[in-house]
């Protein structure tokens, strides 16, 4: 076996541990009806629970001083329950006055799917299938009870806006009947970011103590992607530390049980954030930059629900005082340019990291950022994958063009190689001794030819990613029929791509295999033509993976991300048109269309046998 086709056959097998490996764990989800919106199923404790009341486990003042005791409340279902509307260009809902909790919010920017009119819902209130909200409050401390306070329940009036809109926020209050005047003022921006500004009065006579904090909780266990490359569930940073964890390792978490509930409880010095993020959509609690707070995450078994905490320190309140507090919510798509907004010009510590970045980060990143900057550009992200793919085809075309140069010379050395195998004979060592002999006089390595292909698999990981994860690629077309490239092709072999009347299989079906569309075809087509630029092998073994790797990978990425294929169909098509260059420019004209005619004509020569 010639070193060529040793790296040929090197490269086949590295692909296929990189395909093989990714397919097993990031197996397709099964399908549902909205994969990317963050709609719940709800277990049989959850739904009970919506149809009366609902436990919620607000925290004890006295918990920020080390303990975590953690008082019960009850969110009920109020039907009827008077409400502020919430609506800005991007957004539209409403705030429940009972409790305060902001519970109503859809995405005006973002369909379900990509022919629906219907838009996301993120947050969805007490009593609906999937309960999804964000209350806030205070924790007594002290001799205070929970009925000093406002809680879940709690009626509050409006006193002043009629509706929650850009540059109109709207202030709530609520008197205690004992000396205690609440108020809490909701503001938004043009974007997802709402501002809490909690505040408490004492006209009493004597000093209270209390915390205020902000929850987001989340009923029933959310149905996710089940993509192993996705993360979706708690996001929280800790000062310097980033945490993620899935619902089932909340649910398994190490926590101090009380009173039915489970918390862990992390101190935040300066910066920090909590919250549950989905594929494309995030809720999460977000103090002032440089607030100490503590970030707890909690966990409620009966009924089934998900709870993460902001708790501010305890305050004390003398007599005639009053105490205010300010904090945010982002409730919204995770949009990198406006998460970044958030982070540069609010100094929200490390926000952008609440994307799901992946192991490759440090490649994820920069090509995320160019590739963002591409289709500012072209306005296209299609045609700015292809640009990108140039790029890194240019970044890369050094080591590229020392393995195809390594390649050319190999080839020249093939009339020495062969004398030295009909020298050897059996003798195997001496085979190799007079290979790398020759190697060595002719400044030839044989290995040169694999880096490129070692080097491009964080880049095939960290693009795969980008293009999964990050919500720029959502609904994104590109020409024609690919209207989603986060999305399979849709076009199918089976109908002749839209010729035929009928619809292919459904993804996830016995024949959705053979639904081939055009984007994997092509895919195979420049994997094949990639072969002929060298002879076939001329041992058995080697000319049958050869000849079947270009359509077995048509097949495994057939369901990949259109985003993806076309990266790929890209990449070979400008490896193809490098290798070809540059073995013309050392004398050695590939041979394309004769290596063609010769495979056919071995085939039929087979055939005829």
């Amino acid at each position: 076996m010639d070193d060529q086709n040793k790296n040929l056959i090197l490269a086949v097998v590295l692909s296929g541990i990189v395909l093989l490996t990714w397919t097993y764990f990031f197996p397709a989800p099964e399908p549902v009806t909205d994969p990317n919106a963050p709609v719940v199923q709800m277990g049989t404790d959850a739904q009970n629970a919506a149809d009366g009341a609902v436990a919620l486990a607000p925290p004890s003042a006295d918990s920020v001083s080390g303990t975590t005791t953690v008082s019960t409340q009850t969110a009920e279902q109020i039907p009827d329950a008077p409400r502020l509307d919430i609506e800005t260009d991007r957004v539209v809902g409403s705030i429940s006055l009972i409790g305060g909790r902001i519970d109503d919010l859809s995405l005006k920017d973002y369909n379900v799917e990509l022919d629906s009119d219907e838009i996301v819902t993120l947050l969805t209130p007490v009593g609906s299938d999937a309960p999804y909200y964000a209350v806030y409050g205070w924790a007594p401390g002290g001799d205070m009870t929970a009925d000093d306070v406002p809680g879940a329940n709690t009626e509050w009036s409006v006193e002043s806006g009629e509706a929650l809109s850009l540059d109109s926020p709207v202030t709530l209050v609520w008197n205690n009947g004992k000396g205690l005047l609440f108020r809490r003022t909701i503001a938004i921006d043009e974007n997802y970011l709402f501002t809490i500004t909690q505040s408490v009065e004492n006209a009493g006579a004597d000093a209270k103590r209390m915390a205020a904090y902000g929850i987001v909780a989340r009923h029933g266990t959310p149905e996710v992607s089940r993509y192993f490359v996705l993360h979706e569930g708690l996001v929280r940073l800790t000062d310097k530390t980033l945490e993620e964890a899935d619902y089932k390792d909340i649910a398994d978490y190490e926590m101090v049980a009380r009173e039915g509930a489970q918390a862990s409880v992390e101190d935040v010095a300066e910066n920090g954030w909590i919250g549950f993020t989905d594929k494309n959509w995030m809720t999460t609690l977000v103090p002032q930059p440089g607030q100490p707070f503590t970030s707890v995450v909690k966990y409620v078994a009966n009924p089934e629900i998900y709870q993460v905490e902001s708790r501010l320190p305890a305050q004390t309140i003398e007599p005639g005082a009053t105490v205010e507090n300010t904090t945010y919510l982002f409730a919204g798509a995770k949009e990198w340019e406006t998460i970044k907004h958030y982070q540069d010009d609010t100094g929200i510590y490390r926000f952008v990291d609440s994307i799901d970045w992946g192991w490759f980060f440090f490649f994820t990143k920069p090509i995320f950022r160019l590739l963002h900057a591409l289709n500012a550009i072209i306005g296209n992200m299609g045609w700015s994958i292809i640009v990108l793919t140039l790029i890194i085809k240019g970044i890369m075309f050094p080591l590229a063009y020392k393995s195809y140069v390594s390649m050319a010379r190999m080839k020249e050395l093939q009339p020495e190689m062969e004398k030295l195998k009909e020298e050897a004979g059996d003798d195997r060592e001496k085979m190799q001794r007079g290979m790398m002999e020759l190697y060595k006089k002719n400044k030839v390595n044989p290995a040169s030819g694999c880096l490129p292909l070692i080097l491009q698999i964080p880049v095939f990981f960290s693009l795969y990613k980008v293009i999964f994860v990050t919500i720029e690629l959502r609904h994104a077309p590109w020409i024609g029929w690919i209207r989603d490239l986060s999305a399979p092709d849709p076009s199918s072999i089976l109908n002749l791509f839209g010729l035929l009347s009928f619809a292919p299989p459904e993804p996830g079906s016995l024949f959705a295999i053979l639904s081939l569309g055009i984007l994997p075809i092509l895919l195979g087509i420049s994997m094949w033509l990639q072969q002929k630029l060298n002879p076939a092998p001329t041992d058995p073994s080697q000319k049958m993976i050869m000849a079947w790797m270009p359509w077995v990978f048509m097949f495994m990425l057939g369901s990949f991300a259109s985003g993806l294929v076309l990266y790929w169909i890209a990449n070979n098509t400008i490896t193809f048109t490098q290798q070809y260059l540059i073995m013309r420019s050392h004398g050695h004209k590939p041979e394309v269309l004769g290596n063609i005619m010769s495979s056919l004509r071995l085939k039929k020569k087979e055939d005829a046998s």
